[in-house]
């Protein structure tokens, strides 16, 4: 017998039913928002193919990688009506539920860089955790992170403020150095 989270005895159906997992690939509010349209659009092509005449020409939509890569990760036939229900009852439920944080940087990330954050955010916070990534070119490096109740500054920026007075006392016991003369301008004629 199978158990939940809370050691409730599950039913048989809802013990072999399998949980969904949501790629590294996804993640952030766009990407699962693409993907929900992209499972109703092949939802609506195969269902308009069945009622058409048998005979007739027949274009079946193309995927998107995103796509591609949750049906093989998740084992789903998309041309399956059971499987398309599935995958469309999760990614609405991940879409209601899942919590949201919010990253700004001072330059664009790359998407080794996402993926690789993403695995630790996923492994450490929340498995269905997704990001909205912002540029904020001021903070210089680091990064700033909120979500719906945080706010953790980790800017250069940030890191300089609170350092302010380490930097004044470092420039007082400097010693005083002579200033040079300012050059004389030679001749400009007006």
């Amino acid at each position: 017998m199978a158990h939940d989270a809370q050691g409730h005895t599950l039913a048989p159906a809802a013990a072999a039913k399998p949980q969904l997992s949501l790629p590294v690939l996804v993640a952030t509010p766009v990407d699962l928002g693409r993907l929900l349209r992209e499972i109703e659009t092949i939802d609506e092509t195969l269902l308009q193919l069945g009622l058409r005449k048998p005979g007739s020409e027949i274009k079946m939509p193309k995927t998107s990688q995103l796509m591609d890569h949750i049906s093989e990760q998740n084992k789903l036939n998309l041309l399956q009506p059971e499987d398309r229900k599935a995958l469309q009852a999760f990614l609405t439920s991940i879409k209601e539920q899942a919590p949201v944080l919010h990253m700004s940087f001072s330059s664009d990330p790359n998407t080794a860089f996402i993926e690789k954050l993403m695995a630790w955010l996923r492994r450490e916070i929340n498995p269905y955790l997704l990001i909205t990534i912002g540029l904020q070119p001021n903070i210089g490096a680091g990064c700033i992170v909120r979500s719906t109740n945080k706010y953790f500054d980790m800017s250069l920026r940030q890191d300089f403020a609170n350092k302010t007075e380490l930097l004044r006392e470092a420039l007082t016991k400097l010693p005083a150095t002579e200033t040079a003369p300012e050059p004389a301008t030679q001749g400009v004629a007006a």
